[in-house]
């Protein structure tokens, strides 16, 4: 099947066909990770641009994983070590970008919309990293790709995204995501925390009561409460926020047994889950997902940068 994208700033802009080849390319590049040689030659040649302009732990380290062992160039720089500190514009510091003659530029931003400022103003290819509150897309597709490895199939699954959804820009990728994939989508979250109008977040079933639905579903995914972004007072007490919507194993006893709990990370012990719950043996899959980020955002590189099968079919 042919890939006719050439960035990934917004997954809605992507098919279930093209989300599904992503995942099957992924898996790929699982069996190359599980190798005693991680690498192969497939974009030798290639130079992506990782411009972090916000802190970022997973998801940058695994796009520099991701690339090493593509075996493409990479050049990393962002935030307080550019010329934006100086007065550069976004545009200007692109410019000089395509002076280097790159390939792909990967963006991570405090500001909703640069990664499309950024693909405006480029010949490169643009991943688009998290911007802002806004989108995340390789998150949701390192989530699919979990949530599949354990699933199987999409259609019908029912997954509840839990917590912080006001402020996620996870949330403005996963389920957008889910949805393609014939998934039903719940949102669970305080009111405060939701958006000032909850259909625009597309989901089938919004509620504030977590107890009420956990029975229902076959994956939960757990949200991180953004302290650093909130304005006011959303909730009384981080103990009043954990006692009616944290994950504990007192709740586990209203899951399906075969349930499987997600998070994106960094988790929060004490509000969003009881450690119980965040390193639980069977439901727990989040050093998974970190593990998917890999493997995921080898796909996409891949994909949009058209790399030779050198070595991954071997």
């Amino acid at each position: 099947m042919a890939f006719n994208h050439k960035h990934l700033i917004d997954i809605t802009e992507y098919s279930e066909a093209d989300i599904k080849l992503i995942l099957e390319t992924a898996k790929a590049f699982s069996s190359v990770n599980e190798r005693a040689i991680r690498k192969v030659p497939t974009l030798k040649g290639k130079t992506v641009v990782n411009m972090f302009n916000e802190p970022s732990t997973r998801t940058r380290s695994s796009f520099e994983l991701a690339e090493k062992r593509l075996s493409a160039d990479s050049l990393n720089f962002g935030g307080s070590s550019t010329s934006t500190v100086k007065g550069e514009s976004l545009v200007d510091t692109v410019e000089t970008l395509n002076a280097y003659k790159i390939d792909c530029i990967v963006v991570r931003d405090k500001h909703a919309g640069a990664p499309y400022i950024v693909s405006q103003n480029t010949p490169a290819s643009v991943i688009c990293a998290g911007d802002g509150k806004h989108n995340h897309p390789t998150q949701a597709l390192l989530d699919l790709y979990t949530i599949w490895q354990h699933k199987g199939d999409f259609h019908g699954l029912k997954v509840a995204v839990v917590g912080d959804i006001s402020h996620s820009r996870v949330c403005g990728s996963l389920i957008p995501a889910l949805k393609i994939m014939g998934c039903e989508t719940y949102a669970v979250a305080p009111g405060t925390l939701l958006p000032p109008n909850p259909e625009v977040l597309g989901c089938d079933h919004v509620t504030s009561d977590l107890d009420s639905v956990l029975p229902e579903l076959d994956v939960v995914y757990m949200l991180r409460v953004q302290q650093e972004r909130l304005e006011g007072a959303p909730f009384p007490t981080i103990r009043e926020y954990h006692r009616l919507f944290g994950l504990t194993k007192d709740r586990e006893k209203l899951m399906k047994p075969d349930a499987i709990i997600c998070h994106p990370g960094p988790i929060n012990r004490g509000v969003e889950f009881d450690s119980y719950m965040a390193d639980h043996p069977q439901r727990s899959v989040i050093l998974e997902q970190v593990y998917a980020g890999i493997c995921v955002r080898m796909a996409v590189l891949y994909l949009l940068l058209g790399g030779a099968d050198n070595g991954l079919a071997s």
